[in-house]
């Protein structure tokens, strides 16, 4: 059985392809599933992939993961990123490793995007190269 990967993916997220592609590009979250699915195939890897506009469930999601021995998470928190102590203690108090991934490049926008409270407890960060981002943090996740 191939080893399941969670792509967790936070507020706003399920607008993609349609809120401002100029920042975000213009995949869809379903188009990025594809590409996620295509090359986790190759890597005989499974993904999981939900969205989520409550912190609480992306929590819950975590928990999920560690409990079902997923090889790792890829973590796009949205705008909780800046925000919430509640994923930052999810993600140390679990053993599976959390890759941070973003779209954008948050160091490269406005100044309250550049604190990152789930990069401060991730194994690791990916942004700035758009839907290429998630495909980054799953060929580092398959290497975990």
């Amino acid at each position: 059985m191939a080893d399941i990967i969670y792509v967790l993916n936070g507020p706003n997220l399920n607008l993609l392809g349609m809120r401002e592609p100029e920042i975000y590009g213009s995949d869809t979250l379903d188009d990025i599933a594809g590409l996620l699915e295509d090359r986790a195939r190759e890597l005989d890897l499974a993904i999981d992939m939900r969205q989520s506009n409550h912190e609480g469930h992306l929590v819950d999601w975590m928990h999920e993961a560690q409990a079902r021995g997923a090889k790792a998470v890829l973590l796009n928190a949205g705008a909780y990123t800046h925000t919430s102590l509640a994923l930052h203690d999810c993600i140390k108090s679990i053993r599976t490793p959390v890759i941070e991934v973003h779209l954008s490049n948050p160091h490269a926008r406005e100044g309250f995007r550049r604190s990152s409270h789930v990069g401060r407890a991730a194994k690791g960060t990916i942004a700035g190269f758009g839907a290429l981002s998630y495909l980054l943090a799953l060929e580092a996740a398959a290497r975990l």
